[in-house]
Formats: C-alpha cells, structure tokens, sequence
C-alpha cells in the first residue's frame, strides 16, 4: 500500500524574510506545454513530468504507459521536492517445524543500481530486521564488495516483542550510510526459526523509510501484505552544478522565496530548491512557494494569549495586547498586566543573577568540587600545551562520546587526555559519570585517573597512559605471542579489577562495557581494565538497574538485552566471552565465519556440549594445557555464559576459580600423559587444519552496527580510555 503523500509540519520563523536573487527565466516546460499533471491517482510535479518534453531531462521522466508511474524500472509512490518514494525490495526466509526453508529470497537480494542524481536516502531510511532471532547484513557493492552495518533481532517467546519500539525485541535498525547507489542485503537466522515457529515461522531485512514502518509485533511478522508495506526514499539533485555555478546559466530552477541547497551525496554535485521558511509550495514553479499565514494556525505560531498575532510575508508579529506588557510571545516573556509589571522586573533581575552566578562558576579554573578523588584539577592551557594544541599525530583513538590524545604534563608524565567531541548535556553527563564512577576505584587493574578539566569548552578527563595497546591487538596477530600463562594471568588480572567494581567499592559499579578493547597492557604488559563512561552505580539497597541498554555485539548479556535489567552478572556474562576470546584466538562475532561459527559465545557453548572443546581452542593454548586443565577452563567459560544471570558465577567466584587453574599445571600431580594426548591433538591431521584456519589472512575489524533502541548504534571495534 504506497504511503501517504509528504505533509510539511512548520515551525516559527526567526529569519529577516531576505530572499536570494533570482535569475528569471522562461516557463518551465511543465507549465508551457500544459503537460499532463497526474499519472493514475499520482501528481507529478516538476521537475519531473510525464514524457521527455514535460520534465527537466531525462533523469525526471516519468513512464505512465500502464497508468501507474515508473521512474525507469521503480514503480513510484509519491514525490516531494527533495524526495522520491518508490516500491521496496524485502529479504524473507520462511521455514517449517523442522527448521527447512519453506521459502528463500534471503541471499544476495541486489537492490536496483540508481544512477546520478539520485541516492538512497540516508536521513529517510533504516536497515531493519523483523523477527525472532534473525540477522541481517547490509552490503554495498562497487568495484568490491563491503560490509555496511549488521543488525540482529533476539526473541524467545511471543511475550518479547515490544509494539512500536524496534529495539532488538523481534525488530532492530540501524543507520545507511551517505551517497549509497546500490546494496545488497543477506538475511539468515540463528536457529531456522526451530525455537519460535510456533509464532514466527518468517524472517524479514530491508532498506526502507523509518516513518512508513512502525512496529506492531506479531501482526507485523504475520501480516500477508507486510513485503509491500513499507517503500523506499530516494534523495535526488538537480544537474551537475553547485548553487553558485547554477545561478549563473540559463538553466537555474530555484523561483522566488526558496533556498537553494548544494548536493553533498555522492561525487555528482547538483543542487536542490526548497520554499523559504514561513512559504510552501513548489519551488521549481515561478509562483510555487507562497506565503503561509501562520496568523490562521495556532499551530504555526506561538503568541500569548493576551497578544495579536500578525502575518508577515515569510513570518508573523506577536504584540501585547491593551494593558499589557512583554515580548508577546508563550516561550518568552508572554505578557504580563501591567499591574505585575514592577514584580516581574524583579524576577528578571533575579533569573538575570542566577544564570550570571552560574555561568561564571562554570568558567571558573581548577574547581576542586568538580575533580574529586585522587585526580587533580589540570588548566585547559596545560592540557593544550600537552599535547601540542591537540595536534592530529597525538590521537591515539576515538570513539562514541571523545577523542583520546597522548600527552606531556609540565612535570614530564605522560599520560592519556580524553576529551569530548561535543559540548551538550548527554556528553557532559556521560564525562562526569565516568569521573564519578574511577575516582571511586583505586586498583592495580584499573587504569587510573590523574586529573581532569572543566574550564575549557569541552569536558576532559587525565588518564595514565598504557602503552602496549588492548588484548584484542594482541589476541587477534597472527602467531600471537601470547601463551596460555600469559593469557590467564590477563584473565585473572581483569576478574580481579571486576571483582573490586562489584564488591570493594563503597557502592558496587557495573562496568557494562567489558570487552577485550576495553583491556590495556601497561608497560609490564599487565592487563588494565578501562573506558568507564558506560558504568553504572548500583544501590545497595536494589540487585539490580533499569537501563538503556548498552554494550558490544558479540560480548552483550541476552538476558540483560531482553530485560533492560542491569545487574553484576552482566559483566560475568560479557567477561565469559572475552576468556573464550583468549583460549580460541576467535573474535566474538566475525560475519565472514560460517553461519554457527559466526557468535563465538554460542559456538562455545555448542563445542562444549558436543565435546569438540580442542577442536576450537587456538593450537598453542591446547599444546601448553592439560586436557584436564582446559576442560575446566571450558566449564567456567560455560557457567559465565549461562543464559540465566542467577546461574552465572559471581566475580569473586571467578577470580578464584582462574587463580587454581593457572597454578594448575605447575602442580606436581599434573597428568603427564593429559599433556600428552593435547600434544598428539595439535599434530593431527584435524587440528593442522585449526591451525592453519586461526592464523590465516586477518578478516579484519568489523565495522556493522548494532541496534538499542533509542537510535543508539553501537560500533563493534571503537573504544577507548
């Protein structure tokens, strides 16, 4: 069913009503020739007309030899004059009680080549995937193939899905990148749909606008006509010309009262016109764009009450009416009776000191009450002097919320400055959580806090610094020096750093992060856990929190991603997965394994259950274990990974555990001959092939996306400090 057509929703004016200059020309060839307005029920304005001669070139003609409108082979659903709506491509993947695939149209679903001017819009348009326990893959294609982003949707039962919300419950999206011309989408399912066919027997993954889709649950994954519900936007330009070089030929469309817009998607260059603030209609038609009375609709403006709004050419007055005083509008001073005005002076005057008070505290140097704990209050001069006016060869990485340099202070430390990107309230707060949550944390394992500053423009954070990057380097080289002593000894070292957030701090702290990105090698090449900015506190009177959820795909608690229930066994759940990590060499989610290798927790867990533990486990770590000793490893990997938080180990149980197991072979009672079954599993034929598969060409990070709700993606391979 085509959506309806775009309405345009008006705001208040604040320009001056200064109109471009414009270049008349002659009629457009729409309006000359009497061209024919509508194919089917479907207006079609200009620039685009029906046959060559009624549009602006080729590119904006419409075929409507079948009385339904087709832009080349796309069968179009409405056009604005930015925008165009067309007929969607939708993967889907059916199966029966079995789990055999009853109907396919899951792999390599191409969408159509667009050609300049046009683009899949990346405002318009999501990547959604619609089902339980479905994954889906945006690819885009050129002279060769890459990967876009990755979204996955988990359910277990009917009671999961979430009406409305696409936030992984049965339905998850994520971003499209700018200027995408062409794409293919893979759909494929964790489990063929074996667990839910009860209620779901269809995955659905497609490109479509995220206006015309709004999840409903069940009836969405049992809806017949759900394949041609919701279509596509395609953004498109006009020429090959910027505004400027336009203006200046005699082909220039931008009329009267509208604005005209370079082209910024893709390499094509172009131009678009839009009517003017406080105007609407066509702005390619010489009277297209006409004045709004705002004055009409309380809507479109936002006087007071007490005030008479007047209609201006592009915007609107509001005056006070007789016996009353103000700005006359209802989001500033209003107005006032005049009786009030002496009292009302006085609030000002008052309103006018606090916001000064504020303001000037704000910029106050070295606030001592905002460094708190052991760090120290460092000038915004020091810390640009430091890293050389935050000079580009300083960067040491970046991620979601700041950029992180390396650093020289005055007394000659170096050390790690994080800063943010952006000065708004979400960054601030995400800043001061994290000061709030490692001043509280004194431990060899956590990477500590020197000083911090608020004076500048940005919030920044005094890190000391690492120097021998994160574990994930290190895990994933090829012929990795890591041996498996090495690789517990990090393992206890970060349990031990959990262990202190859930029980040591005065009140307990979840890191919520845990991933081996998020674990640095100091100078000693011992393993310090960082990048608090997504922790939480936990009060001591609740097990556990309400959240946002938020992590890494590959290492994210499932329960914690159903529930949005945070509790201390989430970071159990997420560092099960970084030992598996270790002990495999593997990364936790890799798109170009196969389908039941590709998450390395639940491949784990299948090893495990079928006793194919050696078979995965990276063919240095089984020549130096006992079987005895890796077993066990495998069985406390398990229990960490456990579907259920109470069935999960504590942090303290772990740390424990993992401190018997590295003393393990070294004890004299050793199984001589459990080490030498391990060395006769490395050299067979079986386990050459391992070896030869963990240290093959690099895959690769994976930069695909993640979906939580709340149009927060999650980048599978950024972090930092």
């Amino acid at each position: 069913m085509a959506p309806p057509a775009i309405s345009t929703t008006h705001t208040r004016k604040k320009h001056n009503c200064q109109h471009s200059q414009h270049n008349l020309h002659k009629l457009p060839r729409h309006q000359a020739r009497g061209c024919q307005p509508k194919c089917g029920n479907l207006s079609i304005p200009y620039p685009f007309g029906i046959g060559a001669a009624c549009s602006f070139d080729s590119n904006f003609t419409i075929n409507c030899s079948t009385s339904e409108p087709f832009l080349g082979v796309l069968e179009v659903l409405s056009i604005s004059p930015t925008q165009v709506r067309v007929q969607n491509v939708v993967a889907s993947m059916c199966y029966n009680k079995t789990g055999a695939l009853t109907n396919n149209s899951g792999n390599s679903i191409w969408s159509q080549q667009l050609a300049s001017p046009y683009t899949y819009s990346d405002t318009a348009n999501k990547f959604t995937v619609v089902g339980c326990n479905d994954f889906g893959e945006l690819w885009g294609a050129g002279q060769a193939e890459f990967l876009i982003s990755a979204c996955g949707s988990v359910c277990y039962n009917s009671t999961d899905f979430i009406d409305v919300n696409c936030t992984g419950a049965g339905c998850c999206q994520t971003d499209i990148p700018k200027g995408l011309q062409t794409y293919e989408v893979v759909l494929s399912s964790f489990s063929n749909h074996t667990q839910v066919w009860s209620f779901d027997k269809c995955g659905y993954a497609f490109m479509g606008e995220q206006d015309s889709f709004y999840f409903r649950s069940l009836s969405d994954i049992s809806d017949p006509n759900f394949l041609n519900r919701v279509p596509i936007v395609l953004d498109f330009a006009i020429g090959n010309q910027s505004c400027v070089e336009a203006q200046n030929s005699n082909a220039y469309l931008c009329q009267p009262n509208t604005l005209c817009t370079n082209n910024t998607d893709g390499g094509s260059g172009g131009y678009l016109c839009s009517c003017e603030n406080g105007f609407e209609g066509n702005p390619y038609l010489s009277s297209g764009c006409t004045d709004i009375d705002e004055c009409k609709d309380p809507n479109l403006n936002d006087c007071d009450g007490n005030a008479t709004c007047t209609n201006t050419p592009g915007n609107f007055t509001c005056s006070c009416n007789h016996h009353f005083f103000g700005d006359g509008r209802s989001d500033g001073s209003g107005c006032t009776p005049q009786a009030s005005q002496i009292s009302a002076i006085k609030l000002s005057l008052v309103i006018i000191s606090i916001l000064d008070r504020a303001i000037t505290l704000s910029r106050l140097p070295h606030k001592n009450e905002w460094c708190i704990g052991q760090s120290r209050p460092i000038s915004a001069e020091e810390l640009k002097k430091a890293t050389n006016n935050y000079a580009e060869d300083r960067i040491l990485g970046s991620g979601g919320y700041g950029v992180v340099y390396k650093g020289i202070l005055l007394d000659q430390r170096i050390v790690a400055i994080k800063k943010s990107k952006v000065m708004d309230a979400n960054q601030v707060e995400q800043f001061i959580n994290e000061l709030l949550i490692v001043s509280q944390v004194n431990h060899r394992n956590v990477v500590k806090l020197l000083g911090c500053c608020f004076e500048s423009e940005v919030p920044e954070l005094v890190y000391e610094y690492i120097p021998n990057d994160t574990i994930f380097e290190h895990i994933h080289k090829p012929l990795s020096w890591l041996t498996l002593e090495h690789r517990l000894r990090i393992a206890v070292e970060a349990a031990s750093a959990l262990s202190n957030l859930h029980s040591a701090a005065s009140i307990p702290i979840i890191h919520r992060d845990v991933k081996s990105v998020n674990i640095l090698l100091d100078a000693n090449y011992v393993a310090k856990m960082a990048d608090f900015g997504a922790s939480r506190l936990v009060p001591l009177d609740q097990t556990q929190v309400t959240t946002l959820v938020q992590g890494t795909l590959g290492y994210l608690d499932p329960e914690y991603f159903h529930t949005s229930q945070l509790n201390e066994k989430s970071d159990v759940y997420s560092f099960g997965v970084v030992v598996a990590e270790l002990l495999t060499g593997k990364k936790p989610i890799c798109l170009e394994r196969s389908q039941k290798e590709r998450n390395l927790a639940t491949y784990f867990l299948v090893s495990m259950k079928e006793n194919r533990l050696y078979q995965i486990l990276e063919p240095r770590v089984l020549k130096e274990g006992t079987l005895e000793q890796l077993q066990a490893i495998g069985e406390l990997v398990k229990r960490c990974l456990c579907v259920k938080s109470e069935e999960r180990p504590a942090m303290k149980e772990v740390v424990v555990e993992l401190e018997r197991l590295r003393k393990y072979r070294k004890d004299p009672w050793v199984n001589q001959q459990s080490h030498e079954e391990s060395e006769s599993l490395l050299n067979d034929e079986a386990a050459t092939d391992i070896y030869a598969f963990s240290i093959g060409p690099s895959t690769g990070d994976i930069f695909g996306q993640y979906s939580f709700g709340s149009n927060m993606t999650i980048p599978l391979s950024e972090s930092f400090y």
